[in-house]
């Protein structure tokens, strides 16, 4: 089965679409009551490290973030064993 939260999300982003027929929504309705518990879906839980890494770091150069938000990503990332620098 593919990723239950991309199914999720497209029979939700149906319900929200002006252009889908009243027909498609009913269905998307079904799938989410019947399979999907209403659209209630767990987390996977796990981040890829790389890419929280990568996150940070970008934070830490984004000139519109504020020094705050910075110095909290060059924490995490320090705690992460990843290289600090602007």
């Amino acid at each position: 089965m593919s990723n239950p939260g991309n199914i999720v999300g497209g029979h939700k982003a149906n319900l929200n679409n002006p252009g889908t027929s009243d027909e498609s929504k009913e269905h998307s309705k079904q799938v989410l009551d019947q399979e999907f518990d209403g659209g209630n879906v767990e987390k996977s839980g796990e981040k890829n490290p790389q890419n929280v890494a990568g996150g940070l770091k970008a934070t830490v150069n984004n000139p519109k973030v504020s020094q705050e938000a910075k110095d909290s990503a060059q924490e995490r990332l320090k705690d992460m064993g990843q290289p600090v620098g602007n």
